[in-house]
Formats: structure tokens, C-alpha cells, sequence
């Protein structure tokens, strides 16, 4: 990294230390059902990439069912020699075929996926490798154990989890408690001023238990840039605009929390995107909080968020 200005934070009870912006690449490819995100290509990936690792934004996110492991191809591509410069993680569980065992969380599926995520990126081991979501057809041990097996020869480093209940993470955790397996580092979950729910359960047991939160949406799609006001149209080209509105949240509260937020927003002199993620940041048990960049290809570039300024 050129720039060590950026604050960083333990992953959860790990030794590892990772930035508190992380870069998400769901924009990266833009086929099939992620095409209204983004259409991130190799070269504006690259600037993106060399963006972040320039200001010490070097932890880099994805996951095999974007864009049906495209967004894996870009982001390896985007790093080529500089990987071992930077922090992958990525996920598995969705389907990446037709077959009844192209997903899910069995051992079959874990290692064949873990092997494919490896070769798209062309690298050797993954940072952090997270289970996408709950696979109740598949025995948590099993899950677990398989996962394991991938740390211990060298292909992941450190195992999360994404979108767990409260339940299914402690379970998880006394899994491997039991059976000496390697514990979740990590939970990856929706969090931000108009989702607060993950206070409720999640954050206390993952305060107790040392597993660092990973934030995904944090300007929930968008909205909380101020970008859209009460009584307008979600601006063209938006992902708003394309998906609609996702029944998430109530939409005058969320105007409420935007006319507050750009309150703010002026009187410190900078953006409502800014003043939302600075919350989160301030949030207990919160890690780092994961934004991924919402343009197309094109030539033009902007700076990365400086949490605190």
C-alpha cells in the first residue's frame, strides 16, 4: 500500500488486519440478473483497483455467483501481480449450474466451487472465503468440516459467513468448537440507517463471540445518497430506478433519515454518502463496510471515500 492513512481493524478474533472500506465488485461484468448493478469491465476495474490500493483500500470482495463468476475473472485480472498486494475474499453456495449438486454447501460443492473460484482469479488461495448464505439441506459439520479441510492445505486463509440468523452463526461457532474445526471469522449482512434490524440479535452475539461484521449495502442501493428526495423518481440509470423499490424499508421514514443526513451533510461541508458510512463506522462490532462502485465503462474517475474526513 502507498498510503497507510486509512484506518484498519482485526477481522473478528483474527490476528488479520483489514481496511475499514472494503471494495465490493458486484458491478464487476454486468450478465444476467446483476446487469442493472453495473457493467464494470477489465480496464475501469483496473483504475478502480489501482484507486484503492493507492489510498489503502486493499481489501477486495466478491463472490462466484456474480455474474456467473465474471466478476471473479475482472477482479483477478484487475490485480494480475499485484495479489499478493491485496486481501480476496469471495463466496460460495448459489448455483453455478444445472446440476442439483452446482450448489449449496456440500463438501462436493465447496471444493469444486472453492477450485473454480481459484482458477478464475488465477491465484493460489483465497483471503477469505465465505459460505453466501443458510444451506439448510446440508449438515452444518459437514459444511464446516469441509471448509476446514481447504484452510489446512493452504487454499483459504480465513472462513466467514453471510446472512446468517443470529441462531444459525452460533451454531455454527459451537460446530466448531466441538469438532476443532476452523470458526467464522467473519459475518457479511445488510446493515445501514434505514436497515437496523442486524442490532437486535446479530451484533450483540457477534460482539461476544469475536466475529467481525462485514456492512453490504450500506447506502442501501443507493438511497442513502441523497440522490433521490421525497416525491421524485429514482434518477435514471439508478438501481432504484431499474429494480424499484425493494420493500426493505419505510420510505417516508427513509426520507426522514436522508433530510437529517444532508442536515449534516452541510454543515460539515461534505456528502450524505459520507455521513451515512461514518455512522456505520462508528457502530459497535462494525468491521468494514463493503462499497461497490455503481458506474458502467467509462473514462471518468473519482476518488475513494475517506472514512472520518
Amino acid at each position: 500500500m502507498n498510503d497507510t492513512s486509512v484506518e484498519t481493524r482485526f477481522l473478528g478474533a483474527s490476528g488479520l488486519q483489514v481496511p475499514v472500506l472494503t471494495m465490493g465488485t458486484m458491478t464487476f461484468g454486468g450478465t444476467g440478473r446483476h446487469a442493472p448493478t453495473g457493467k464494470v469491465q477489465v480496464d475501469e476495474a483496473t483504475r478502480m483497483v489501482d484507486m484503492c490500493l493507492e489510498r489503502g483500500v486493499d481489501f477486495f470482495d466478491t463472490a462466484d455467483v456474480y455474474s456467473q463468476g465474471l466478476s471473479e475473472e475482472i477482479l483477478g485480472q484487475a490485480l494480475g501481480k499485484r495479489r499478493g498486494d491485496a486481501l480476496v475474499a469471495t463466496k460460495l453456495n448459489g448455483p453455478m449450474g444445472d446440476g442439483v449438486n452446482d450448489r449449496g454447501q456440500s463438501r462436493h460443492h465447496i471444493i469444486a466451487a472453492c477450485e473454480a473460484s481459484l482458477r478464475r482469479m488465477g491465484t493460489d488461495y483465497i483471503d477469505l472465503y465465505q459460505v453466501h448464505s443458510i444451506d439448510e439441506r446440508t449438515p452444518m459439520e459437514e459444511t464446516l468440516s469441509a471448509l476446514d479441510d481447504l484452510v489446512r492445505q493452504g487454499k483459504v486463509r480465513y472462513i466467514g459467513c453471510s446472512n446468517y440468523s443470529a441462531w444459525h452463526l452460533m451454531k455454527a461457532l459451537s460446530v466448531s468448537e466441538r469438532r476443532g474445526y476452523e470458526r467464522y471469522v467473519s459475518l457479511q449482512a445488510y446493515y445501514s440507517l434505514v436497515a437496523r434490524e442486524l442490532e437486535h440479535e446479530l451484533l450483540p452475539v457477534s460482539q461476544d463471540q469475536g466475529v467481525g461484521i462485514l456492512v453490504w449495502s450500506p447506502l442501501a442501493g443507493g438511497f442513502l445518497t441523497g440522490k433521490q428526495r421525497r416525491g421524485e423518481a429514482p434518477p435514471a440509470g439508478s438501481r432504484r430506478a431499474a429494480n424499484g423499490d425493494t420493500g426493505t424499508m419505510d420510505l417516508e421514514q427513509g426520507f426522514d433519515i436522508v433530510d437529517a443526513l444532508d442536515g449534516i451533510a452541510r454543515d460539515r461541508g461534505t456528502s450524505i454518502a459520507q455521513v451515512a458510512i461514518n455512522w456505520l463506522l462508528r457502530r459497535p462490532g462494525v468491521t468494514s463496510v463493503i462499497i461497490a462502485p455503481a458506474r458502467r465503462s467509462s473514462s471518468r474517475t473519482t476518488s475513494a471515500p475517506r472514512p472520518g474526513r
